[in-house]
């Protein structure tokens, strides 16, 4: 099984010129978005709250989290971003891909839109 990689667009709440925009791992195991911190703080993005999150090796950290505007494959979204560690890989989280309708297929690793957001 390969990685799957988006371009996302990452906006601060109120929406200013440009953005963040970087190729994000898609991680279906992840609830949340995962940004670079000094790329947010950039874009004016403000922390609200902070929480801890299960890694995906296994440890517990705190991070601080705010909200975005969030653009994936022109469709837009609001939610949570982590600020992650400056050298961190962006991460997709699977709260906003199903928010826009998105799944992963795994066996092409790719990107597809569903027929309907489920509100089920």
């Amino acid at each position: 099984m390969g990685l799957t990689h988006v371009a996302v667009r990452l906006r601060a709440f109120p929406p200013q010129d440009g953005g963040y925009e970087a190729s994000f791992l898609v991680d279906t195991g992840a609830t949340d978005c995962m940004a670079p911190a000094s790329e947010l703080r950039k874009i004016g993005v403000l922390s609200v709250g902070r929480k801890k999150y299960e890694l995906a090796n296994g440890k517990v950290d705190e991070f601080d989290f705010g909200l975005v505007e969030i653009t994936i494959m022109g469709e837009v979204t609001a939610g949570r971003v982590i600020f992650g560690p400056d050298e961190v890989e962006p991460l997709l989280g699977v709260t906003a891909l199903k928010s826009v309708g998105l799944s992963l297929d795994p066996a092409t690793q790719t990107l597809r839109r569903l027929p309907a957001i489920p509100l089920k």
